[in-house]
């Protein structure tokens, strides 16, 4: 029975990441269940401005092409600041952060956390890094019932990602942490010197090659 059930389960979850592999995720559960309905507009990575991804790896995970699905630095330091109290920090990489988006729900909990981690290896392994960002541009929520950079760009700056200058890009992926808080149209306090501070970022993401993984 036990082997049957632990068969099930790698069955269920394979097939779903090798679909969208080549499929674009039709829908994500935060998407289902956001109160205000969603919009999202899919654009490949090779269609979007390639700032955009530099921005998201900029401000999300500077270590995206390096790591394996998970940065131990990044986790211990944010287990070291939320013990110490204070606003709770996240350690996820951005295929954690694609892993919980597409296959799982949002919150915390050992279970969810640890289906987080076995999506992450499987789409790290069957995906690669370019469909990762790939798709974590195009379901990560971009602002209120938004979700992805296209749809972000749209509501934004009224024109498609592929056209983002390096600030409006830099402006999207400031509010990908809160995105119901925060706006990338004028900017202010926090979120504008956030932006600023991608923004310059950008230049070195391209100059040390660390979208190396995207071309």
């Amino acid at each position: 029975m036990i082997v049957k059930l632990v068969l099930a389960f790698l069955i269920l979850s394979l097939l779903p990441v090798a679909l969208f592999r080549f499929v674009p995720p039709p829908v994500t559960l935060t998407m289902l269940f956001d109160p205000r309905g969603f919009t999202k507009d899919w654009m490949s990575l090779s269609t979007m401005d390639p700032d955009m991804a530099r921005a998201a790896i900029a401000a999300e995970d500077g270590k995206f092409c390096s790591h394996h699905g998970f940065d131990a630095l990044a986790i211990a330091q944010a287990m070291r600041h939320n013990a110490s109290g204070g606003r709770i920090r996240g350690g996820s990489t951005i295929s954690q952060q694609v892993a919980k988006n597409v296959f799982l729900w949002q919150g915390g909990g050992f279970v969810r956390k640890g289906l987080e981690a076995w999506f992450t290896v499987l789409i790290e392994t069957l995906w690669g890094k370019r469909r990762i960002m790939e798709v974590y541009l195009n379901v990560a929520e971009t602002g209120l019932g938004t979700y992805g950079a296209n749809a972000g760009a749209m509501r934004y700056f009224g024109h498609e990602a592929s056209r983002l200058s390096r600030t409006e890009a830099a402006r999207i992926a400031a509010i990908l942490p809160l995105p119901k808080k925060r706006g990338a149209v004028a900017p202010k306090g926090f979120t504008r010197r956030y932006g600023n501070s991608i923004a310059a970022r950008i230049g070195v993401v391209q100059r040390d090659g660390l979208d190396s993984c995207l071309k």
